[in-house]
């Protein structure tokens, strides 16, 4: 490395360099993408954020804490909205998307379907089984993550 050249810039796990915001997989009004999440989140919002707040917070409380939250805010006062973008911004700051926390409030007060149409195909796009849940998504037999590695056998033997 020459005197008049910088030191590159470190590589989070994302590959995306530090200080720099990834942009979402698709966009807030690309429902049509995945019609079976859009007509879920048509239908029964509920269980699509109760699906994403659990993945989010890594399956502590489970999708139906969650949704039931989620459900019985709309129910007494129409604003899930309220509750939702939260879950928006922590999704964002997880994976280093773009966006800030005015503009998580204006998308889910605004477009509530679209913007939980949104997360849950980002979510779907890093790999994640959302029928599954988070227990689900976990690599290894019945959704545990192996503690240790994996035994080698020995080599040849006479």
């Amino acid at each position: 490395m020459d005197s008049g050249s910088q030191p590159a810039r470190p590589l989070p796990v994302t590959g995306i360099p530090v200080g720099q915001q990834a942009r979402w997989s698709s966009g807030l009004c690309d429902c049509c993408s995945d019609p079976l999440g859009c007509c879920l989140t048509w239908c029964c919002p509920c269980i699509t954020f109760g699906r994403i707040a659990e993945i989010t917070d890594q399956g502590a409380p489970p999708c139906v804490s969650s949704g039931a939250i989620y459900c019985l805010i709309c129910w007494f006062t129409g604003w899930s909205c309220l509750y939702s973008f939260f879950y928006r911004s922590k999704l964002r700051k997880q994976y280093m998307l773009e966006g800030s926390l005015c503009n998580d409030f204006l998308v889910h007060c605004c477009c509530e379907s679209c913007a939980l149409c949104q997360e849950y195909r980002e979510l779907k796009h890093r790999g994640f089984d959302m029928a599954a849940g988070w227990q689900g998504s976990l690599p290894g037999p019945s959704g545990t993550v192996a503690s240790s590695a994996p035994v080698a056998q020995p080599g040849m033997t006479r």
